[in-house]
């Protein structure tokens, strides 16, 4: 999990810079935040996760508890950063988290 969050992290940075170069300075912290809004939750889930698996309580039901979570703070970082912050640029926003969301695929193509 930890490699999964830390490639979301990277490829948020890499966003950022994409961004910063298209779009300024505004669709940089448009695209970080985007990302953050998925890279946050998913580490916040995987250390409940590891937490949970080293106390040897892990189970379905704490899984199920911990993914829900998980959507609920995205939807809500998401939310503030709409309400929060002036100068949002939604398709940065978007654009960020999309790749911070998709890019574990990255580590699909991966040889081992």
């Amino acid at each position: 999990m930890l490699r999964i969050v830390s490639l979301q992290l990277m490829a948020t940075v890499v966003a950022g810079v994409i961004a910063a170069l298209l779009g300024g300075q505004a669709a940089m912290l448009s695209a970080v935040l985007g990302g953050l809004c998925c890279v946050v939750p998913n580490g916040l889930f995987a250390l409940r996760l590891f937490a949970s698996a080293k106390r040897g309580a892990a189970n379905p039901m704490s899984f199920m508890i911990g993914e829900f979570i998980k959507i609920a703070l995205t939807l809500a970082l998401l939310a503030a950063i709409a309400w929060l912050y002036r100068d949002l640029n939604w398709l940065a926003l978007i654009c960020g988290f999309i790749v911070a969301l998709k890019s574990y695929i990255i580590l699909l193509f991966r040889q081992k």
